[in-house]
């Protein structure tokens, strides 16, 4: 009840009774006027209404909202990426993209390609046609040599431009052991007919394969015999075998700048016993002009200047680029021979009555000139 009522009826009850006190001393009449008073009193208490304190704080009521629950879904994880056979194109090597091209021109293009991958390319991977325009070119061609995680691999194949004007593209990817095809690499060209054409690759710009001649070839052994095999090591007889190779260097113009040599000698080579023991564990490549082999070409002791190096049969398996070699061939240009002595580095012998021999086969140098 609100306090200023409470007050006002509290006021009005005294002065009732008070008026009663003040009335006549009748029994009778002092009686019905108490009765009266009292009847006032409980009208007025009867008619007033009760009002809420509103100094007290009303009840809050909170309702609770629960947070949705994530929905769960069986959608699988992509599955994990292969590391095995991981290839990267690193340049072309010839025949950049939009060369122009005659009608039915021949062209090599040389694509360089790096293995970043876990598993090494073995001669049972090759390159493969994948689709496009053709050019020509084969299905398949297989890999030379192996390439091991990290190295890279300079894959050329011969390709004729179409007979017919446009731009055409054809792609190629590498093929694993078990027909698995992976990586991707193109050779994009643009056939315009003679009249037309302006902007063909120049002819100061080239490459050219320099293969052994294997007539001008041979070996030398420490007892002064003279044989055609360019075989490298020792004999069973304990003799010291050196190598000879010849290549043929008129195909490169008088004045050309060398840019690069890839050297392959990964083709027909055998090894008796285990060469890679002797004279350090590399078989090494010297220049040495030497005309036609005779005794006199032997050398003894413990050379210098070598522009190539062996040490091991991976290596003599794979083609890789030397930039010793491509500083020889620059000083050759010009003559019309390039020759090499191949030997293990100090031309001894085991002496244990057993052949320990690198027998090489074809030798095969790719330079590259402006």
């Amino acid at each position: 009840m609100n306090k200023k009522t409470r007050l006002f009826n509290l006021f009005i009850i005294g002065s009732l009774f008070l008026g009663a006190c003040n009335l006549p001393s009748k029994s009778q009449g002092e009686g019905l006027s108490l009765t009266a008073a009292a009847q006032t009193v409980e009208v007025l208490l009867s008619a007033t209404p009760a009002v809420a304190d509103t100094d007290t704080p009303l009840p809050f009521t909170a309702t609770l909202t629960p947070d949705p629950q994530p929905v769960l879904t069986n959608t699988p994880l992509p599955p994990p990426t292969s590391s095995c056979n991981v290839m990267q194109f690193i340049t072309d090597v010839t025949i950049p993209d939009g060369t122009i091209m005659t009608p039915g021109q021949a062209f090599t293009k040389t694509w360089r390609l790096k293995n970043i991958g876990t598993c090494a390319w073995t001669p049972s991977y090759a390159i493969a046609f994948s689709d496009g325009n053709a050019m020509s070119g084969p299905p398949s061609q297989a890999l030379v040599g192996n390439v091991s995680s990290g190295q890279t691999i300079d894959i050329s194949v011969n390709l004729t431009a179409p007979a017919s004007t446009g731009d055409y593209t054809g792609n190629w990817k590498l093929r694993d052991g078990s027909g698995v095809l992976f990586g991707k690499f193109y050779v994009q060209i643009k056939v315009q007919n003679a009249a037309t054409a302006t902007n063909t690759l120049p002819p100061a710009v080239a490459q050219v394969v320099l293969t052994n001649i294997y007539a001008e070839g041979g070996q030398v052994r420490s007892d002064g015999t003279v044989l055609n095999p360019p075989n490298a090591g020792d004999t069973d007889l304990n003799k010291v075998a050196e190598a000879f190779a010849s290549f043929d260097m008129t195909g490169i113009p008088a004045g050309a700048t060398i840019t690069k040599v890839v050297v392959d000698f990964s083709s027909g080579y055998d090894i008796l016993g285990n060469p890679w023991d002797l004279g350090g564990g590399c078989l090494r490549a010297y220049p040495h002009n030497y005309g036609s082999v005779d005794a006199g070409d032997f050398v003894p002791g413990d050379p210098l200047g070598a522009v190539i190096a062996w040490c091991g049969s991976g290596q003599l398996s794979s083609s890789f680029e030397s930039t010793d070699l491509k500083s020889a061939v620059q000083n050759a240009v010009g003559n019309s021979r390039l020759q090499l002595r191949i030997q293990f580095r100090a031309p001894t012998t085991d002496s244990d009555g057993v052949a320990d021999m690198v027998r090489l086969g074809t030798m095969k140098l790719t330079v590259t000139y402006q």
